[in-house]
């Protein structure tokens, strides 16, 4: 049936974008640089002791930094409509657009539930997802984060 606001009329969006949060646990030597590994197996251990102090080294979008940014990056056009699917693996998250906001937002990525509106910042607790849908009014640059 699509997507629907508060009242069941029909909502139109122009593209999607999904954006996976992700915690990294990096192992550092003894001068606090990052460790190198020829491969995955020979950083097991050492990644899944620095995994135990659940304290992540990198929180990045999409797998690694900068990857929303450059070639990466999001585009639209004045006047689009983009829907922002936006799940986190381990920890609560609070992303938002800055220049932007949440036109209609699913929390839980429950698009049977009817959208909030409006919303600045959108919280989605760890192990959850959400998505936001934004109208783009002028053009400019607008940052997810």
């Amino acid at each position: 049936d699509g997507l629907k606001d508060q009242d069941g009329k029909p909502l139109h969006y122009d593209k999607v974008y999904t954006i996976g949060e992700f915690d990294l646990y990096i192992p550092k030597d003894a001068d606090g640089k990052y460790k190198e590994y020829e491969t995955a197996l020979e950083s097991y251990g050492d990644t899944t002791e620095v995994m135990r102090g659940l304290i992540p080294s990198h929180i990045v979008f999409n797998g690694k930094k900068g990857a929303l940014t450059g070639a990466g990056a999001l585009t639209a056009k004045v006047g689009e409509t983009v829907l922002f699917i936006h799940s986190t693996a381990n920890r609560d998250t609070r992303p938002h657009l800055i220049g932007g906001h949440g036109d209609w937002f699913w929390d839980y990525g429950k698009f049977n539930n009817p959208p909030l509106r409006d919303l600045e910042t959108w919280f989605i607790p760890g192990g959850a997802s959400a998505a936001a849908f934004y109208t783009f009014k002028q053009p400019g640059v607008y940052a997810y984060v």
